[in-house]
């Protein structure tokens, strides 16, 4: 297994350009079953997570090419419904494949997926929207099985503004029968670029962005290209690096609007930003302030997927920060391995008490998760000694060979095999 080496100590000097957002391209590869036709998808991260995606595709007739930062999808000729239990398990977020193998096929065989353990994602939001579709849903020897005759639009309200639950309702509302209305739907920028997508492959989709959404169903789609959006949480880590390590970086290809609650806590936090239109630089002249309270939110809230980032940097402020952690209840697996680095952190449920401390000290740490394992390396350009990271896998699942982004900046940072 390969692990990540980093010597702390290094400033982060330079400018740093962000791929598309995988929270997006995972999504829109699910979303090329729909119009079984060609789809040219831009900007494209090369992840484990997009690899286990199209694997799913091949799986179930896709024709894959990838060139570069574009790969290309024909799903013409799909000839299953069902996603084997190993290709599942690869990956949370493989249960977006369901509402658009409803859709495409009328039925759908999945065994629940695997991926990060950051607590509960229940996926009954899902299965309760696509049954107010008309689909028939049962569950067995650990595997979803749905099935529907026609797909008819309703009026569909979740109790939870949950993203995959958003995206899954729209991938099977496009083909329905009438329109659809969704409502306390998830707001991410990604979300956007979803509806986007689909609207350039002749669907009829409004109010993205909102808290409700209208899908007017359409018979069939047609062949598309589309660039996918920037990271936005790609983004964050390299300002959270930058800042941890008292550095200047820029970061290219980004949309700072998507990006104003994150920006807000690295301001609190004594970090000078610069805004551009399609870029961000962050510079940190002076000692790290603490924050009051950073509460996880659905978006434009705080976002979940920072807020391990933001631990991380926390942990050398000048006094004690709190974070609230409201989306998942098992987030916090990275704090037991940032005290070993050193660092004076309490855990109180879903509540964590950060007092800075002088420095951080280079440790065997071990990544749990994606976002937690991203921290774990931020932590370590900013520690004294040598930071050896373990468990690479789950941080290549949603990063571009980080030690190479980071290198570039000036990081002391190679990955062993």
């Amino acid at each position: 297994m390969s692990k990540i080496v980093i010597a702390g100590g290094n400033k982060l000097e330079g400018e740093i350009k962000v791929s598309g957002a995988k929270n997006t391209v995972l999504p829109i590869l699910a979303a090329t079953l729909l119009n079984g036709g060609k789809n040219i998808i831009h900007d494209c991260p090369d992840l484990k997570d997009v690899s286990a995606s199209l694997q799913i595709l091949e799986r179930l007739g896709c024709k894959i090419q990838r060139q570069g930062k574009t790969i290309i999808v024909d799903s013409s000729s799909i000839k299953d419904y069902q996603i084997p239990d190993h290709l599942m398990r690869e990956m949370r977020s493989s249960m977006i494949f369901l509402g658009s193998i409803i859709a495409r096929c009328r039925k759908a065989i999945l065994s629940y997926p695997g991926g990060c353990e950051i607590g509960p994602r229940p996926i009954d939001l899902h299965l309760k929207a696509l049954r107010q579709l008309g689909v028939k849903t049962s569950e067995a020897h650990g595997y979803i099985y749905c099935d529907v005759d026609r797909l008819e639009a309703n009026d569909i309200n979740l109790r939870f503004p949950s993203v995959g639950a958003t995206e899954n309702t729209m991938l099977a509302a496009v083909l329905a029968k009438g329109t659809t209305i969704i409502r306390n739907v998830a707001k991410e920028p990604e979300i956007v670029d979803l509806q986007d997508y689909l609207n350039a492959m002749g669907a009829k989709i409004s109010g993205a962005g909102t808290s409700v959404i209208k899908i007017e169903g359409v018979s069939k789609l047609h062949d598309v290209e589309h660039t996918v959006i920037p990271d936005r949480i790609v983004t964050s880590t390299y300002l959270a690096a930058a800042a941890i390590t008292g550095g200047t970086v820029k970061v290219t290809n980004t949309n700072p609007e998507n990006l104003q609650a994150v920006l807000a806590e690295l301001r609190e936090c004594g970090c000078e930003i610069y805004l551009e239109k399609n870029a961000i630089t962050l510079s940190r002249p002076s000692v790290l302030q603490p924050v009051d309270v950073i509460r996880t939110l659905p978006y434009p809230g705080f976002p979940t997927d920072v807020q391990a980032l933001m631990m991380a940097v926390l942990t050398l402020a000048k006094g004690t920060s709190i974070i609230s952690e409201t989306i998942f209840e098992n987030r916090f697996k990275h704090v037991e391995e940032l005290i070993r680095m050193g660092a004076d952190i309490m855990v109180d449920g879903r509540v964590a008490v950060i007092r800075g401390v002088e420095k951080l000290t280079g440790a065997n740490v071990n990544a749990m998760d994606l976002r937690g394992g991203a921290a774990l390396v931020i932590a370590g350009l900013a520690a004294e000694g040598v930071t050896i990271v373990e468990g690479v896998q789950h941080i290549d699942r949603g990063y571009e060979n980080i030690e190479d982004k980071l290198a570039s900046l000036g990081a002391d940072i190679k990955r062993v095999d």
